[in-house]
């Protein structure tokens, strides 16, 4: 695929998830939705830093049930950012989980991984509250986000100590992710951002055939930070040569970084929209 090819396959998406996800899936209609914001999603004996990070703001659809919901996780280099609704999954049939986590430097790996887990594990034990589905529960993010949301769904180990298994996942859906060991845990160590590392804390190094489905979005190859797409590429290789059917790697051409976000949330609409019923 060249960068330029995929600019016919969005405005195709664009029209296929023009409508909610509800209508195609459930055929019914939402009543409305609700909004609750500044959620903790850990508790116990909490540090400061994790008492104003460790929150998530929550969208729902009522009047129906059975509905799927995206964990969203904000980027900013696992240095910055702050949670979000995005507009663009808003009245579209489906919950939507925004949670923020503890930042370098003022916590080290694996303290935001673990945050990113434990809003995971929250979305399991309380979206039948709201009337979503536990069966249909995907994770998506930006950038540090998406990396976030490859790793926890990749790893097994992440999600046990909530006693969740990463497979429970309906899906995955990083927007230009890093598919190597992320460059802030790299720059923790003292690395050069330059200077790619494949361990641990790689989603590549997690690649197995019995991983959710996953759709990679990347930008554009000439317009991405680095090699990203290259590494998303190569990650996407891997998971189909160990045997993963469900993987699919799409190219926003024209997009960088930053930009490719917008054109990539029809793509994870319909990647929701094909998300099986609970059983």
């Amino acid at each position: 695929m060249t960068p330029r090819s995929v600019f016919p396959f969005v405005s195709l998406v664009l029209l296929l998830v023009s409508g909610p996800v509800a209508r195609a899936a459930q055929g019914a209609q939402p009543t409305g939705y609700q909004t609750l914001t500044n959620l903790p999603y850990r508790t116990g004996n909490l540090t400061p830093d994790m008492q104003e990070r460790c929150r998530l703001d929550l969208y729902v659809p009522t009047g129906v049930t059975n509905f799927p919901t995206v964990v969203w996780f904000h980027g900013g280099g696992l240095t910055g950012g702050e949670r979000s609704l995005p507009t663009a999954l808003k009245n579209q049939g489906i919950g939507v989980v925004a949670a923020s986590y503890r930042l370098s430097p003022q916590v080290k790996a694996p303290a935001y991984l673990e945050d990113a887990a434990a809003a995971v594990a929250w979305t399991f034990r309380n979206i039948t509250n709201y009337g979503g589905s536990p069966n249909r529960i995907m994770v998506s993010g930006h950038s540090a986000g998406g990396y976030l949301a490859t790793m926890i769904g990749l790893d097994p180990k992440w999600l046990a100590v909530h006693g969740l298994n990463p497979n429970q996942l309906a899906g995955l859906a990083p927007f230009s992710g890093q598919a190597i060991t992320h460059f802030t845990i790299r720059a923790e160590r003292g690395i050069p951002e330059t200077r790619p590392i494949i361990d641990e804390f790689a989603p590549v190094y997690h690649v197995r055939k019995d991983a959710p489905p996953l759709l990679i979005i990347s930008g554009d190859r000439e317009l991405e930070l680095l090699g990203r797409y290259e590494e998303n590429a190569y990650f996407a290789r891997m998971m189909r040569l160990v045997g993963h059917t469900n993987t699919t790697l799409i190219e926003l051409g024209g997009y960088n970084h930053g930009g490719m976000a917008e054109p990539a949330f029809p793509l994870l609409l319909q990647f929701v929209r094909k998300l099986p019923g609970a059983s």
